[in-house]
Formats: C-alpha cells, structure tokens, sequence
C-alpha cells in the first residue's frame, strides 16, 4: 500500500474513479489512527504525553491501494476536496427506485371498514348414515 500526501492521494483517487466508470467499484474507507504501534502509545501514555491521533483513508479498486494520514487540521480542507472529487464522478451511479408515497397516504385517510361476517360452516353429511 502506497501512503500518500494528501494532494497526490486525491488525484490518483480521480484516476481511480476514472478507470472505473464503466465496470467496478472503487472502495474508500476511512478510520481514526495513531500512526504508531500499541507498545509505543502506552509508554506515551505513562509519561503523560500527548498522542496526536490522525484520519487514515484508504482507497482501492481492486486492483491497486492507496492510502493518506490527515491531521485534524488538514482533515477540513481534505474533506471539502474529496467531496468535489466525489461530486464529479458520481454520474456513473444508478437511480434508485423510489415507490409511489401517495398510495399509503390515501390508505390511512380511507376509515376501516366493519369487519366481514363470517361463513357458516357447512353441514356435511357424515359418511356413516345413510338417509
């Protein structure tokens, strides 16, 4: 996996989003990290020092990863360029299928009808009596 900057990370993402509009899928995750190992952040913790926690994002298509570390003051600016970045390719989506919303508006103003009688059981003769 390829650790970026975050400009250079947001162009191959295009790329990436690019050579996917016809067939695939490209799959962006993001999850908060230290940037370093479970052992080094206790001894960090045990001195009182302060642990500088940043946004790892990830991204693939199967084929190649990449991925950046942000800090929480590049986080802002990253997200307002990943959000046109996403913007832009979004054309290759599908629309949803949306179900007509009057049909259950209409059925609740409709009053509930009296419920329906019920069939008499039907006296059958028994098969041991002959009349």
């Amino acid at each position: 996996m390829v650790l970026l900057q975050p400009d250079p990370f947001l162009s191959e993402l295009t790329s990436m989003y690019e050579r996917s509009t016809e067939k695939g899928s490209v799959w962006v995750t993001m999850k908060r990290s230290s940037m370093k190992c479970q052992a080094r952040l206790n001894k960090m913790a045990a001195k009182g020092e302060a642990v500088e926690l940043r946004c790892l994002v990830r991204a693939t298509d199967g084929k190649k990863n990449i991925s950046t570390s942000l800090s929480a003051k590049e986080y802002l600016k990253f997200q307002a360029s990943y959000a046109t970045v996403l913007k832009a390719h979004m054309h290759a989506l599908k629309k949803r299928e949306r179900k007509d919303r009057k049909k259950p508006a209409e059925a609740e103003k409709i009053p509930e009808k009296a419920p329906k009688k019920q069939k008499k059981a039907s006296s059958k003769k028994s098969s041991g009596s002959k009349s």
